[in-house]
This record gives C-alpha cells, structure tokens and sequence, in this order.
C-alpha cells in the first residue's frame, strides 16, 4: 500500500510528532510567498547587474562559515566607509601616530579605516609570528617603562598595522600583552602572548622605543622586520645614561632639596642628604639580595627618619628637624605608578588601574612601616617630636623656587631621562610650584585644588612638549610633580598615629591621599585639555567623537 502513494500522497501527509520537522521551518498552510522583489537574499549576493569578480565561482552560500561570494583574503577591501558618506584618509598621516592609532582603537574593528600598508611586507605576505612577537616585545618594554596602557595598545596596534597585519586587538593588562590577529572572515586566527616580569624605570629607553614605533609607522621611512629586531635589541642593551652614584647623589640631593622646600635649613639638608642616600644604598643591598621591593621601601625609610629623630634628640635650637623626614619621604612617595593608576583608570583600563593602585598602597604602606618603627624607639628614647612644627612652614617664595627646581632636576635623573629633557621639565616643575605656592601660599586657597591647578599646567605643558617633539608624555611630566606630592601631610599623620592620636593621623594620611589623587587628576585633565589646542583625527566628525566616548561608559 505504501508503494502505491504517488508524490500527491507523500505531500498530504502530516508528521506525527516535532521532531519530524525543522524548528524554523512554517507552519504548514502560512509559507509566505514572495514575488519580484520582494523576495529575500542574502546579505552578501551580488546585486543584479553586477558582474562577480574574475577568478571566482558563483557559489551558494549555504554555511555560515562559508567565505562570501564578493570577498577575497588576496584582495580584501581597502577602506571602509560609513553610510553617512568617506572620510579623509589624510588625517592617518598628518597627525601623530600616538592620536591616529588612539581613535582606530576606539572604533570598532569592522569600521576601522585599512590603509594601505606602509612597511612593505615580503611576497608572500607578513611574517605574522614575527610581527606578532616584535609587537609583543615593544609592548613590554614600554609597560615595564611605566607607560600607560593606552599608549602601550596604540604603539602595539602602530606596529602591527605598519607589517600588514590590520585586523589585530592589541590587549594591555598590569604583567600580561596579548595580541590576536584576524586574517579574514573566515582564517583561523594567531594569538601571542608576553609577560612582563621585571619593571624598571628607563625613560631614555622609553624615549628610545618611541622614536622606533615612530619610525616604523612612518611612510618615509622603510624600516624593515630585521632592521627593527636590530634597533630593538641595541635598545635592550644599552646601558642606564647615569652611574649608580650619580644615582645616589641625586637621590640625596633630591631628599635635601625637599627639606628646605619645607623650611630647612643647611644643617636639615646635609641631614636629609645623607640619609636619603644611605637609605638608596640600603636599598641596592636588598634589591641586591632578592628581597621584594616592599621591604626595599621599608629599608630606605629609616635612615632619614632616624637622622631627624637624632637632631631631635640633640635638642639644637632653630633646627626644624621634621624637615628631614619630610625631605626622605619626598624621596620615596610613589608619585610615578600612582600617576599611571589614575591615568589607566580614566581611559576604562579598570584592571591596570586597580593593579597599578595595590602597587602604590604597598609601596606606601612599606614606607609608613619604616618610619613608624624608627618614631617609635625615637619616642622611647626621650625625642618628643612637636607635630604642630610639621605644617608651619615659612614662606620663602624664591628659595623655595629655587630648591624646588634642584628637586625636578635630580628627580628627573632618577628617573634615567635623557639630558635633552632634564632641562625642560625642570623648568615645568618650577612653574608648577610657582603657580602652586602663588594659589596656596598667596591666594589662601585649600592645598587640593592648589595642587590639582598646578599638577594641570604640568600636564599640560608635558603634552604640548611631547607632542612637539613626537615622544612620550612620562618624561616631560613625572618629574615635574615631585615638589607638590604630600610630604609633610604624610609626616604629619604618621607622626599623629605614632603619638597614640589615630583619628587625626588618618585624618591627615586621608588629606595626603586626596592630595595625591589632585596630582594624578590634574596631571591628566591638563593632558587631555592639551588636545584642544592639536589637531586631532576626526574631531570634526560628531559620530566618531561618539565612538569614542562609548568606550569608557558602557553603553
């Protein structure tokens, strides 16, 4: 009987249960039906009209992971352009690549515009492993330099992008780089990865780096995958510009200076002086002999609060000795990481940030325990400190100038710059301080918004400079902060809490801590007010100024 059913047969009849059909299948009775235009097609068939390209079979696109029928990995678009019309191609090489690969990075990977590239890659295409790990390998040394995480992603996607390979997501965490590479559609995609293990601070290597990333994505100048091999392990190489003592000294210096920014005299500076270097030379011992750099940071506490409870004890008259305290923790606050904590935290690299934050709190908390334990056996032998002598401070408007300028300048060389910019940002620290003892001192404004003021002007002179001179902005910053970190706020509270008087002690280390988020946030909104007076890409264009926006607040 059932070989007697003809096809009209076989269409009448209906399954017995929903297994025997398709869940997306219509119900029997309500297909649609569709004539002329109306009918549906694929978003990738070729409209009528236009022929198929040559080479290439017309092919139904059945999978989903089928390529598409109009793409071609060989030959793949060479721009994208949005429904509102193209824009120019001319802003990829008239600004900085800094700002060109920052606003390719906030846009989405399948809108960003695809250049030609600009190093030319072999016949056979990019050597992909080796783009990869030479991206990989800048990445590192600019985040072990202390560089924030979006410049590490814009160099890295620079980079890639100047090899060929366009379709990359550069990811930036506080000790891990990875970057995945997308060849098409439908190419399986290559992921590397690097951990950075060792950090140290090297802003000539940084600056080294850059004028490399610069020249690699410049279309000028053909920097081929040996020759930037080649660059970049004479960059490893090199050697620090300043000698270990050279170090030290500066390391005093800066601690001296400091004391008299807070009302020292020539005794309180030698004091400070040599504290602050037999502290550093501590410290080399430790790092030396492997132990982390917490303890590194306990060490190098001591020696200059043992020198001031000394000069306490020596009961000498018109001797501040709170000065030299204050001038070795000015030797020690962690005003670089902090700086880059909140700079990572306001461009949405959360996880940095929060990394680059518990690293300042051991940092800080390592240095309240070193001078904690020598306040106390100071106040067991008899020395009792006056915490009142702490904030009185006198005013000295040009030797304050004066030493806090020889504070940037030692500062700058701890911070291994190159001599071409030591003179420069010295004179960005002197202005800061200027402008913070003129609203402070002189105007009777709050020591917050004073420093958050001055801290603007340092990122805002240490932008314009950097872009001036097409380098990074740490160099031309981080030095100049030095004289507005809280110091004597800190003392104070520490002294406090050694005195059994808690709440005021974490009252004032409260103050300290908001004075130095003034710093890191003044020092960005100043860098970020530095782009209203460059030209920067698309910024005419409302929707990519969109685009950018989206990114750190989530929607």
């Amino acid at each position: 009987m059932a070989e007697a059913e003809g096809p009209e047969g076989a269409e009448d009849r209906k399954p017995a249960s929903d297994e025997a059909h398709s869940a997306f299948s219509p119900p029997p009775g309500t297909e649609p039906e569709f004539t002329g235009d109306e009918q549906p097609t694929s978003e990738f068939t070729v409209p009528e009209g236009l022929p198929l390209p040559q080479g290439e079979p017309a092919e139904a696109e059945g999978s989903a992971f089928a390529p598409p029928s109009t793409y071609s990995a060989q030959h793949p678009p060479t721009t994208y352009v949005p429904g509102a019309g193209g824009f120019p191609v001319s802003w990829m090489t008239e600004s900085p690549w800094q700002d060109r690969m920052r606003t390719m990075l906030r846009m989405p990977v399948d809108v960003r515009p695809v250049p030609e590239p600009v190093q030319k890659p072999a016949e056979t295409g990019p050597a992909v492993g080796r783009v990869l790990d030479l991206t990989l390998r800048i990445g590192e040394l600019m985040l072990a330099g202390g560089e924030g995480a979006e410049d590490v992603e814009a160099a890295m996607f620079a980079v890639a992008r100047s090899y060929g390979l366009d379709r990359c997501e550069p990811t930036v965490t506080f000790t891990m780089l990875s970057i995945t590479h997308h060849p098409s559609l439908v190419g399986n995609p290559v992921s590397a990865n690097r951990t950075v293990r060792r950090r140290g601070t090297d802003y000539t290597r940084l600056a080294a780096v850059y004028r490399l990333v610069a020249d690699i994505s410049t279309p000028e100048v053909d920097v081929s995958l040996e020759e930037a091999y080649r660059r970049l392990a004479v960059i490893r190489r090199n050697r620090h510009p300043y000698p270990t003592w050279v170090l030290t000294a500066a390391a005093g210096l800066l601690a001296g200076a400091a004391s008299i920014l807070v009302g020292g005299g020539v005794i309180v500076f030698f004091a400070a002086a040599i504290g602050a270097m037999l502290g550093d030379r501590l410290a080399w011992l430790c790092a030396g002999r492997g132990l982390p750099e917490f303890y590194q940071f306990v060490v190098a506490a001591m020696p200059p609060a043992a020198f001031g409870v000394a000069l306490k004890l020596l009961e000498i008259e018109d001797i501040q000795a709170s000065a030299v305290i204050t001038g070795g923790l000015f030797a020690l606050l962690p005003g670089r990481p902090l700086v880059a904590a909140v700079q990572d935290g306001l461009t949405g690299f959360y996880i940095t940030a929060s990394a680059r934050l518990l690293e300042v709190m051991y940092l800080f908390i390592g240095i309240i325990m070193g001078v904690l334990v020598v306040l106390y056996l100071g106040l067991q032998l008899g020395a009792a400190p006056r915490p009142e002598e702490v904030l009185q401070i006198t005013q000295r408007p040009l030797i304050q100038i004066a030493a806090s300028m020889v504070l940037v300048f030692t500062f700058a060389i701890l911070l291994q710059q190159e001599r071409s910019t030591v003179w420069i940002v010295t004179l960005n620290g002197g202005v800061a301080w200027a402008t913070f003892g003129a609203l402070h001192y002189a105007g009777g404004i709050p020591p917050v918004p004073s420093t958050a003021v001055a801290a603007g002007l340092v990122g805002l002179f240490g932008q314009l400079f950097s872009r001036y001179r097409s380098a990074s902005a740490l160099p031309y910053v981080t030095a100049a902060i030095g004289p507005l970190l809280p110091g004597s706020a800190t003392y104070y509270g520490l002294l406090l809490i050694a005195e059994n008087q808690l709440n005021k002690g974490l009252g004032s280390l409260t103050n300290a801590a908001a004075i130095a988020l003034a710093i890191a946030i003044g020092v960005n909104l100043g860098a970020e007010t530095s782009r209203l007076f460059m030209r920067i890409p698309q910024a005419a264009s409302a929707a990519r100024r969109r685009a950018a926006a989206k990114r750190t607040r989530g929607f």
